[in-house]
């Protein structure tokens, strides 16, 4: 008798007889990974100099998960010294807390002439630790000097440029300063990157993946008169089988609003976080208050091939990748600087994941700090 009780119960349950209801779920919701992060403290990078270089500008940071080391872009632009990267340890206790970031040496960028980048030839934003013992750096160029965004790979251990994947040609700025109707923005293009997640430690072989997005819209994806309106930047999509590189796809995707009193405000980074299409992404603003910065989930996997797409301004049909907010970085605590760079780091010893954020200083020392901020990120599949 209980058995049947029960069996009726479910069903009028089912039926809405009983006035209960089962919790609505949304399609969208369902395409986003059940994520949480906790918040496990900051640490500020003590050191100004290294090798006779300036430490600060770190713009992008990526894991080597075989040696536990870190690679840091400083942003540089061959002002105070050669554009470079730093290898980095990070001590992480049991408890766990960050304790210290050691640096542990200085990598020289050097151009197709085997040579270091003259000044304000590069401005490095981003990079990514790739299986061929390579990691992708990100460039800015500088658009109102008719310096062109690159997406470079450069070798681990020497510095040395091997290549520049190739650019869509809506990105290239078509005039200088206001007569520019195409292109990316000045001080605005590649300040996000991310290959694929796990394959850093894939066999050399196989095929991988790089994403690449800008900090703000494009100069032709701007709303008109108003060219502030736009939140659509876009993110490009290569395959590398071998030593070939194709770009596949390109995505926009939608920048939270501009928020009040703002002076600045962009994508800064975003990491691929599985094989899925879900991506953490990193947004930060400047305005009368300080810095404030945004962490999402974003879901590429429906959205829509805007690589034939001239202009986003009008586009109709256009299905956007999808992003919900993971944590307002502003309710920590803690006094933010200029957070531009993360990435999936070691695990913990109870087999969970760790985020590391870091601030670009501006190398402005007396008022900005370099930042690591250390976070527990759960709920990835595998």
């Amino acid at each position: 008798m209980r058995r049947w009780v029960s069996w009726i119960a479910i069903v009028c349950c089912f039926l809405g007889l009983t006035g209960c209801s089962l919790p609505q779920v949304k399609a969208e919701d369902r395409l986003f990974l059940p994520l949480q992060v906790e918040f496990l403290g900051s640490h500020t990078l003590s050191d100004k100099q290294f090798q006779n270089t300036a430490v600060g500008g770190l713009s992008g940071i990526t894991y080597d998960r075989k040696n536990d080391l870190y690679y840091a872009v400083s942003d540089d632009r061959s002002d105070r010294n050669p554009a470079r990267f730093y290898t980095l340890k990070l001590n992480i206790d049991s408890t766990p807390r960050l304790q210290s970031v050691e640096i542990q040496n200085v990598t020289t960028l050097k151009d197709e002439n085997g040579e270091p980048f003259q000044n304000n030839t590069i401005d490095a934003e981003a990079i990514s630790l790739s299986p061929q013992k390579t990691v992708f750096i990100s460039s800015e160029g500088a658009a109102n000097q008719g310096i062109s965004p690159s997406l470079g790979e450069f070798d681990l251990q020497t510095g040395q440029l091997k290549r520049k994947l190739k650019l869509p040609d809506a990105y290239f700025p078509d005039e200088l300063g206001i007569k520019q109707t195409r292109g990316i923005q000045n001080n605005r293009a590649f300040e996000a990157m991310s290959l694929n997640a796990g394959a850093a430690t894939a066999p050399p072989a196989e095929p991988y993946r790089l994403f690449a997005a800008l900090e703000s819209p494009l100069v032709q994806d701007l709303s008109l008169p108003n060219r502030s309106e736009s939140v659509l930047n876009r993110i490009l999509h290569y395959q590398f089988i071998g030593d070939r590189a194709a770009l596949i796809s390109e995505h926009a995707y939608p920048l939270d609003p501009k928020p009040a009193n703002t002076i600045e405000y962009g994508l800064t980074d975003l990491l691929s976080i599985d094989q899925g299409g879900h991506f953490l992404s990193l947004e930060r603003s400047l305005g009368l208050g300080g810095f404030q910065a945004k962490l999402f989930q974003v879901e590429t996997g429906t959205a829509s091939d805007t690589s034939r797409i001239e202009t986003l301004r009008d586009a109709t049909g256009v299905q956007t990748a999808r992003k919900e907010l993971l944590l307002d970085l502003n309710t920590l605590g803690v006094r933010l600087d200029n957070l531009e760079g993360m990435t999936l780091g070691a695990r913990f010893p109870d087999g969970s994941q760790s985020l590391i954020l870091v601030s670009d200083d501006n190398f402005n020392g007396l008022v900005q700090i370099t930042q690591f901020l250390l976070f527990r990120l759960t709920g990835l599949k595998g």
